[in-house]
């Protein structure tokens, strides 16, 4: 069975974000005074092959602790796992 997993990877609240600090200055500069504490981060979406749901979360929560995400420096969420037809 392939299950379809959508994956947030963002900075951790207590490091500093430049890039989203850039961002927000870019906002202001564009008039968009109302916008602050701009964060930037990755989405993932990924398919994955197994034979149950549980199996299939185990794969993803390996990829994200040992590939798609530093963990000193990001946290992860997975926002979605759902089942595709095959």
């Amino acid at each position: 069975m392939h299950y379809k997993a959508e994956i947030n990877i963002m900075p951790r609240k207590e490091l500093l974000d430049p890039q989203g600090k850039t961002v927000a200055r870019s906002m202001k500069q564009l008039g968009l005074h109302g916008i602050q504490n701009v964060r930037i981060g990755k989405h993932i979406s990924m398919e994955v092959k197994a034979q149950t749901e549980e199996e299939a979360r185990k794969q993803v929560e390996e990829a994200c602790t040992r590939l798609l995400a530093n963990l000193i420096m990001e946290k992860y969420e997975i926002v979605s796992l759902e089942a595709c037809p095959d």
